[in-house]
């Protein structure tokens, strides 16, 4: 073989070599898992399937007659419909409906 091509492919390993070195410590941290959530920002599980209504409850400030803070209510949520992402299997696959009469 050809002693320049030799050279010449040794200095293309060794650039090549110390560049992965050098840039295996700059790969940026993955992204945190993202949380599906609706509109209303209340999870797939929290909205009932066959309605798609949100049956989670909100927390509420309550005053009295006088305007003064008197504490906390829970109210339910006024959610209509599930409007986050949906599971990939419920986009190509329908669900499985009970026989009917």
């Amino acid at each position: 073989m050809e002693p320049v091509s030799l050279l010449v492919g040794a200095a293309l390993l060794g650039v090549g070599f110390v560049a992965g070195r050098l840039g295996r410590g700059r790969t940026p941290a993955p992204p945190p898992p993202v949380t599906p959530l609706c509109g209303c920002g209340h999870t797939l599980s929290q909205h009932d399937t066959a309605t798609n209504t949100c049956y989670a409850e909100l927390r509420r400030d309550t005053y009295d007659k006088r305007g003064r803070w008197s504490g906390h209510s829970w109210v339910p949520c006024t959610c209509r419909q599930y409007v986050g992402p949906r599971p990939v299997d419920e986009v190509f696959v329908p669900r499985v409906l009970p026989p009917g009469d």
